[in-house]
């Protein structure tokens, strides 16, 4: 697996300058990277949000407010990936020390199902806070005609690339409309690789799943190269009855462009951790998420980011809670009651 930490642009000169000089007494540095997904994508920025957030260097002074931080000598850097399958494989080994994932893909990671048959239940993953809805988005050429999903049959369709949770939900979905894979013309393609070969007219579909808008699906979308394909009816009937950790839900008119509001169904988009992680450091970093000093930032990073609340946060959870999250849940008054 090829990984890239990406530079904290949120951070700017501040950190270089904090690092050169922080007083007589220089913190000791602790590293923390959350894995995100591609550039293009929901993880990416929001991890990088998050990052700038939470980090602690000396002499940065928005980090004189209480708990506004992570602790001192705390630096996050955010590292690109595949997705939320290959995450969750990195978090649970101790490549990454966090990172971002899809609900359906942690349900499934701790459960030992799906694409994690082979490698068993994943052991050591432990949430830090459920953040946001991710829709299933699913988009097709226009000159397709593709307008429902039992229309994909026999078309070039790309699901995801093969380490992305959007693979694992794409997978589902077509087994809910009873679609084998056989049927349709299949591609595992990166978001970027798949919206290029659509808008080529290499394929005809591509799934890709995150909270919208996204800025791929938006452009080619306000080309008038794609639209978006309703996930509804009986089929969704079904996969929801088959995938608990999905719901019923709407990306609204003109999210994109001027499209109708649009039936999906969505998963949460998690930050997970290593049970290893020491508590004071899991703790530090959840209290600064949440620190009402930081939500402008924070809602300025993405759409989506607005939607992160500490009133969702511990509720409804597929794996177990870090212990350092749960104590600051439950200083906050608010009860854990992830299983």
């Amino acid at each position: 697996m090829k990984h890239r930490v990406a530079g904290l642009s949120i951070l700017g000169g501040v950190l270089g300058l904090a690092l050169v000089f922080a007083g007589p007494v220089l913190a000791q540095r602790i590293s923390f990277v959350i894995a995100t997904g591609p550039t293009d994508g929901t993880y990416f920025p929001i991890g990088q949000a998050i990052a700038g957030l939470i980090s602690h260097p000396d002499g940065v002074e928005r980090c004189d407010a209480a708990g506004a931080c992570g602790p001192k000598g705390l630096i996050a850097s955010v590292q690109t990936s595949a997705g939320s399958i290959e995450n969750v494989t990195d978090v649970n080994s101790g490549r990454a020390a966090s990172g971002l994932a899809q609900s359906d893909v942690v349900s499934e990671a701790v459960t030992g199902q799906g694409p994690f048959r082979k490698s068993g239940p994943l052991k050591h993953l432990a949430v830090i806070a459920a953040l946001f809805p991710e829709e299933v988005h699913v988009i097709a050429s226009t000159k397709s005609r593709i307008k429902a999903i039992a229309q994909l049959k026999g078309k070039r369709v790309s699901l995801g690339d093969t380490d992305s949770g959007t693979a694992l939900t794409a997978s589902a979905v077509l087994h809910a409309w009873r679609i084998p894979e056989w049927r349709l013309k299949v591609h595992h393609m990166t978001s970027d690789q798949a919206a290029a070969a659509l808008d080529k007219g290499q394929i005809d579909a591509f799934f890709f799943v995150g909270g919208a808008p996204v800025g791929l699906v938006a452009d080619l979308i306000q080309r008038h190269r794609a639209v978006l394909v309703p996930i509804d009816g009986a089929g969704r009937k079904r996969l929801l009855a088959e995938q608990h950790t999905l719901s019923a839900d709407v990306i609204p008119a003109n999210t994109y462009a001027k499209a109708p509001a649009t039936q999906t169904v969505s998963t949460r988009a998690l930050w997970v951790v290593n049970e290893s992680q020491p508590n004071d450091v899991v703790y530090g970093v959840v209290r600064a998420l949440f620190n009402p000093l930081n939500r402008t930032r924070l809602d300025q990073s993405h759409p989506s980011a607005k939607l992160i609340r500490l009133d969702a946060a511990a509720t409804d959870l597929p794996a177990p809670l870090h212990p350092g999250a749960a104590r600051y849940y439950r200083e906050m008054g608010k009860r854990p009651d992830g299983t």
